[in-house]
């Protein structure tokens, strides 16, 4: 068994919880640098000026985000915030049903990314529910993010590998390998 997969038996939650743990964990984490680095943003950007980090590739602007990603649905902020709560939810409810840790990391991502979003969404400007979110990392002249953007985009690409793997939230594999036995075991 792959060291990243955990078989957890009816009845042991141990590996369960340890599992839930790092969910917790990467949440807290991604949640807090988010909104730190949202705040440094806030700070010492002007929604204006771009910073180059990389010359053009890779710079710093803050930006006022009421859509998604790329400003996609601007003007329905409520909406995604409703979308950021069913996230939440979905996850906190999946997360008890873990026995995979690339899963775990996934959701952990995936939660954290989606608080802090949510945050913004909820305590910024306009009003709550309707809150911009706060971008500051601007890749080339295509789009703004920020840290909780990212985590949310790991956590999509951990998602893939798992499906292409095969490994399910469980920890079990989609197409078990059928058991051979050994030579002269027919007796």
């Amino acid at each position: 068994m792959p060291a990243d997969e955990l078989t957890v038996a009816p009845g042991r939650s141990g590996p369960r919880r340890r599992l839930v743990v790092l969910v917790v964990v990467l949440t807290v984490v991604v949640l807090l640098v988010d909104q730190a680095t949202k705040a440094w943003a806030l700070t010492h950007l002007l929604d204006t000026v771009r910073r180059p980090l990389v010359g053009d590739l890779l710079g710093l602007r803050l930006v006022f985000n009421p859509g998604a990603a790329l400003s996609i649905a601007t003007g329905m902020t409520w909406v995604l915030t409703l979308i950021a709560c069913a996230v939440v939810v979905v996850v906190v409810r999946v997360s008890r049903r873990l026995g995979s840790t690339g899963w775990a990391i996934a959701l952990g991502l995936l939660l954290g990314g989606a608080l802090g979003n949510l945050v913004d969404r909820m305590i910024r400007e306009p009003g709550i529910a309707r809150g911009h979110v706060i971008d500051f990392i601007a890749y080339a002249n295509v789009f703004v993010g920020n840290v909780a953007d990212i985590a949310i985009v790991t956590a999509a690409g951990l998602v893939v590998i798992q499906a292409l793997r095969g490994v399910r939230l469980d920890g079990t594999r989609e197409h078990a390998e059928p058991k051979t036995e050994a030579p002269g075991a027919d007796a």
